[in-house]
């Protein structure tokens, strides 16, 4: 019997509970995945928590890799015993899944399944920052929370290998160093430093052109005073809780700063969009932009342990799920 992490009500990690379930037939244009790796995201938490609602009970995860076992009609271009990655669409915390086949992404023999599980929704939100938010190239300067964690780490060696110039922050000595090992050319200290002084003073005074938060909060408002005058800052995640209302009058005109809140699940359901990226993120696990580290492994069940251990900051990279 197969296995899977159900959510029943909406709250603390106490609402997940395991579950056994027979897997569907695939349908036309899907196909049936057993699961080798499965990521651990913070919109996995937002969803548990009812921020973003799903209809009840729900399988969380949104991104993992497998192997194909069955195939429906109508599906081209997979067979049998593929291997593939897939991101952006809940269902992931099961040892089993049908997916839409369009959703699976090739898997190349050199690239490791745990290290796709573990970045392939991060990766194609860097993507998405890096490209259609922001034009990233060389000479631009780019400010990156918590520098040290999973997207973090992403996109600063994404930027860097862009030739951005990458100010990272980090809320420990020891996650800063691991910000630097990823390539950030400065790392701001410490949940209490002056973020905006710092930033001011690294880039003589004028600001980042663009910022990327995914930390939420109060911090949004920090960051918009790290940005230059028609400068960009991108609103990703709310780890540190809901974000105050901000006004238009926040953002301009004497600011003169464009706000984005972009969303990499909206990005992913763009087949023609999620091809291309998909296929620039395979790149990057090839060229180690992705160095396919993973932070932390834990088993299926354990699946209320890895989202505290996400929601508390006590995780460094990218965690994973084995079923």
């Amino acid at each position: 019997m197969d296995r899977k992490v159900e959510l029943i009500s909406f709250g603390g990690i106490e609402t997940l509970r395991m579950a056994e379930f027979e897997p569907p037939t695939p349908a036309a244009g899907e196909i049936l995945i057993r699961q080798d790796a499965i990521g651990v995201n913070f919109i996995d938490i937002y969803q548990r928590t009812g921020l973003y609602p799903l209809p009840l009970p729900a399988v969380l995860g949104v991104e993992a890799t497998g192997i194909v076992e069955a195939v429906g009609e109508a599906v081209h271009g997979l067979r049998v015993g593929d291997r593939i990655a897939y991101a952006g669409l809940p269902g992931g915390y099961a040892t089993r899944r049908v997916l839409p086949g369009w959703r699976a992404v090739p898997l190349p023999d050199d690239i490791d399944a745990k290290a796709a599980a573990g970045g392939f929704l991060r990766a194609l939100t860097a993507h998405m920052l890096l490209t259609r938010v922001f034009a990233a190239g060389p000479g631009k300067t780019l400010l990156v929370h918590a520098a040290a964690g999973g997207l973090g780490s992403i996109l600063t060696r994404w930027a860097r290998r862009s030739g951005c110039i990458v100010i990272g922050t980090a809320g420990s000595p020891d996650k800063a160093e691991i910000a630097r090992a990823n390539g950030a050319d400065h790392v701001i200290v410490g949940r209490d430093a002056d973020l905006v002084g710092e930033t001011r003073r690294l880039t003589g005074g004028t600001g980042v052109d663009f910022a990327i938060d995914g930390i939420g909060g109060t911090m949004l408002a920090r960051t918009l005073d790290c940005v230059r005058k028609f400068g960009t800052v991108a609103s990703v995640g709310q780890a540190a809780g809901p974000i105050p209302p901000i006004r238009a009058e926040d953002l301009g005109p004497i600011r003169s700063i464009a706000l984005a809140r972009p969303s990499v699940m909206a990005y992913a359901a763009e087949p023609e969009t999620y091809r291309a990226a998909s296929e620039a993120v395979i790149g990057a696990l090839r060229d180690g932009t992705i160095d396919g580290r993973i932070g932390r492994e834990y088993r299926l069940e354990d699946a209320p342990r890895a989202q505290r251990d996400l929601e508390t900051g006590a995780t460094a990279g990218c965690s994973i799920l084995i079923p």
